[in-house]
């Protein structure tokens, strides 16, 4: 069983669809850790509810990125983590963690990328007018919302849809997607060292 870590700093609802699809054998991994940077956030309360621990942060108590990311990378070592799955983690992952982790961080982002990279991918779509947004499931680099592409699936913005109706009918494809997509990466094992893998 794969062991992963869920990142999210908010309200946490892909995080909560993830345990569920654990907990339904949906999807074959073990929620061994959240890591979240926001100690107000009700992703929290969900972990808690769902006997999962958490590693909850201050950035502001750190001198760096470095600083923080070796405390996290400490803790998943402890537990054997094998991918990181970010849910709403609003912050870039440094270096500390790509090299860890590389080829084992995944993002899912509420647009149709490269449109609309970024924070509040859903308003960014309303504001210019497009017809067709949706949610892109990508690996992480070091850019924002610029790693390869695992999958996508596009929604038609109706004339009627208003951010949060739109943010409605995209937080239903995301819990769906997402726990799907990443049972497909664990059956095959990722994308690790996959140019090495001619024997």
């Amino acid at each position: 069983m794969v062991k992963i870590a869920v990142f999210a700093s908010g309200s946490g609802s892909n995080f909560q669809s993830i345990v569920d699809s654990v907990q339904s054998g949906q999807l074959d991994a073990s929620v061994e850790l959240l890591v979240c940077d926001k100690s107000n956030a009700y992703v929290i309360e969900r972990a808690e509810q769902n006997g999962i621990e958490a590693f909850v942060f201050n950035p502001k108590e750190y001198q760096s990125k470095t600083e923080y990311e070796k405390k996290i990378a400490l803790e998943l070592q402890k537990r054997g983590i094998e991918y990181l799955i970010l849910a709403g983690y609003m912050r870039l992952i440094g270096p500390t963690l790509l090299r860890e982790f590389e080829n084992r961080i995944i993002n899912i982002h509420p647009s149709l990328l490269p449109m609309f990279p970024g924070k509040d991918a859903i308003g960014q779509a309303i504001a210019a007018g497009v017809s067709l947004t949706g949610v892109t499931i990508h690996y992480v680099d070091e850019g924002m919302d610029t790693g390869p592409i695992i999958a996508q699936e596009s929604l038609t913005i109706t004339e009627h849809d208003t951010a949060e109706t739109l943010a409605e009918r995209i937080h239903e494809i995301e819990h769906r997607l997402y726990p799907i997509t990443l049972q497909t990466i664990f059956n095959r094992g990722g994308v690790r060292h996959h140019e090495k893998s001619a024997h």
